[in-house]
């Protein structure tokens, strides 16, 4: 079932303006969620802020934002203050700027929106733009406020429609070459190649959303199931040795991709 729209307002280029909404690409409704109960009353537990020092419960009223300056010093921000540092064009996509698609990496794209047409009307000048950006392989810049916070944001052509995703703030992201600088140059075995290749093309697959399902939900929805019935759960599947054999710290490479080879080829042949 579609999701309701998350925002709606305009996507602008220039003097092309056309009304849009935006839903979450993503979902995690369907996860399996708890609530804290009271084991003795079985009632749901509510949480309340309680003033650190006194004790005493804060009226919602009272509560207020609170920048940290020092030790047991704070500025206040009241819902006011915020506003005014909020962007004037809250409800505007402005595309300024476009960029290759193949050189913002993937590290930086955040969250995915779907973004279509608000109506009929605007259908026209929005397969446009998507259309323009498409044939050039280029994607839209621009900023948004999402739940007072400004985000810079990703255009991507995709099909009929456009994927907004929110990008990651600058200090956000680390240089892969801090990490990655110090790993030694190492040369592979001549022979290990082939081997590896084989490997990739026997465990080759089309893409499957089943791939990434979650068995932790699936055992969660089971042991629930359960406990209405108020019986005991079927035991989780153990591990093969396999799965449980501890990998040594020192292996022959090609030893391990000749064994890795003959058991995938024995799978293989079972599958026929």
């Amino acid at each position: 079932m579609p999701l309701r729209p998350h925002w709606k307002g305009y996507l602008k280029l220039s003097l092309v303006t056309c009304s849009v909404e935006m839903t979450p690409a993503t979902s995690d409704s369907e996860k399996v969620k708890f609530h804290t109960l009271n084991r003795e009353t079985g009632n749901r537990v509510q949480s309340h802020y309680v003033d650190a020092v006194t004790g005493k419960g804060v009226r919602e009223q009272d509560e207020v934002k609170g920048y940290q300056r020092g030790d047991d010093d704070y500025v206040m921000l009241e819902d006011e203050d915020l506003e005014h540092v909020a962007l004037e064009s809250t409800k505007t996509i402005d595309i300024s700027t476009f960029t290759p698609r193949d050189e913002i990496d993937w590290i930086w794209l955040d969250k995915p929106y779907y973004l279509t047409p608000n109506d009929k009307v605007s259908e026209e000048a929005f397969a446009v733009i998507r259309a323009a950006m498409d044939q050039q392989k280029m994607v839209g810049i621009s900023r948004l406020v999402l739940g007072r916070r400004e985000r810079a944001v990703m255009l991507e052509p995709r099909g009929k429609g456009i994927v907004l995703w929110t990008l990651r703030y600058g200090d956000e992201v680390r240089e892969a070459g801090d990490y990655f600088a110090g790993l030694a140059e190492t040369k592979t075995e001549r022979e290990a190649l082939p081997l590896i290749r084989k490997l990739i093309k026997t465990q080759t697959r089309h893409w499957d959303g089943k791939m990434v399902s979650d068995p932790v939900q699936e055992n969660l929805l089971d042991l629930i199931k359960s406990k209405k019935k108020q019986r005991k759960p079927t035991a989780a599947k153990k591990p093969t040795e396999t799965e449980t054999e501890k990998p040594s710290n020192v292996i022959n490479i090609m030893d391990a991709l000749r064994k890795s080879v003959e058991a995938d080829n024995r799978r293989s042949k079972k599958t026929k």
